[in-house]
């Protein structure tokens, strides 16, 4: 009997969804799916709520999913979006590899993957429309030529790693280690993932300090700017002065480390934009008119030292555009 009540329940959802869909598609307004990886920074939050406030200008219902940083809340959340007959699907991926059974799932029912932000390690590109996303490799160039420039090429480097198979740490590390790679003396000296947050960002740098003699640390090299901002901290309380004694180069660009750049704690840092969101809906909308897309539609960012941060941290908590 519970079977039973079971089965008629299932389709009475089934067909429930399925007059909703009929309804939005009656009205001409577009359903998107969105799973975001978490909010393990202050970058992660401003993207959301950036893709959020994008969909909002657009009139497009949109489906959020927090996946807590754990991919297997993502596949469940997009196995639920599927089910759900929306109209399109944006995937911030954890981690690069395990899609290809739920983007097959997605393929099979005729709905559109955009991937946004980090990328995924796909053989066969027709299992997704678009990627939305900064040239992480690039972006790890531009922290390591600014550093090398700094420093004159010499310089031993601790390294905070993101989290350990994203494609923001693998890029971003192979990036910067294609530029060292040219400068003999400088080297990374140690290296460890934090995950991308701040916490661990400071542990990990406690670490460091633990096994090294800050005098032997040119630099912090950190695959986001909330790791630098742990850092920072951590440096702080085992009385090495952050910006000074050892240099803090990061990606990201949230406002907090504007703060810690124009009060001389932080270096440099190269932007990732947030404002993905808007090329996203581009593609799925001109997808569904039967236009083509590209595979890739770059979002790229510029590298802001201490000279400009003050102004960029007033302009950027101030909400003004640039």
């Amino acid at each position: 009997m519970k079977q039973i009540l079971a089965l008629i329940a299932g389709a009475i959802l089934i067909a429930a969804c399925g007059s909703e869909e009929a309804e939005r598609s009656a009205d001409g307004r577009l359903t998107v799916g969105f799973s975001q990886i978490g909010s393990e920074s202050g970058w992660r939050t401003s993207f959301t709520q950036a893709v959020q406030s994008e969909a909002r200008n657009r009139d497009i219902t949109l489906r959020f999913s927090d996946a807590q940083q754990k991919q297997e809340n993502q596949i469940r959340a997009v196995r639920s979006f599927i089910a759900q007959g929306v109209d399109a699907i944006i995937i911030a991926p954890v981690v690069e590899t395990g899609w290809r059974p739920v983007l097959t799932e997605a393929q099979r029912a005729g709905i559109p993957v955009v991937i946004i932000d980090r990328n995924m390690a796909l053989e066969d590109d027709s299992l997704y429309l678009t990627r939305v996303a900064s040239d992480f490799v690039e972006e790890g160039r531009k922290a390591a030529r600014w550093l090398m420039d700094e420093t004159g090429g010499d310089c031993a480097i601790v390294e905070l790693q993101g989290t350990v198979g994203a494609s923001a740490a693998i890029d971003r590390m192979s990036g910067f280690n294609e530029v060292i790679a040219d400068y003999p003396n400088a080297r990374i000296v140690m290296s460890q993932t934090a995950d991308f947050t701040r916490t661990r960002g400071k542990d990990i740098m406690v670490t460091f300090l633990r096994a090294m003699n800050p005098k032997d640390i040119c630099a912090v090299w950190a695959h986001n700017d909330e790791m630098a901002l742990g850092a920072i901290i951590a440096m702080k309380e085992a009385g090495v002065a952050p910006g000074r004694d050892i240099l803090v180069v990061s990606v990201d660009a949230v406002p907090d480390i504007f703060k810690a750049m124009s009060d001389g704690d932080a270096n440099a840092t190269v932007e990732l934009s947030p404002h993905m969101g808007g090329p996203a809906f581009d593609a799925i909308e001109a997808h569904l008119r039967g236009e083509s897309v590209p595979k890739l539609i770059p979002v790229n960012g510029d590298l802001f030292t201490q000279e400009t941060a003050a102004e960029e941290y007033r302009r950027r908590t101030s909400g003004e555009a640039r």
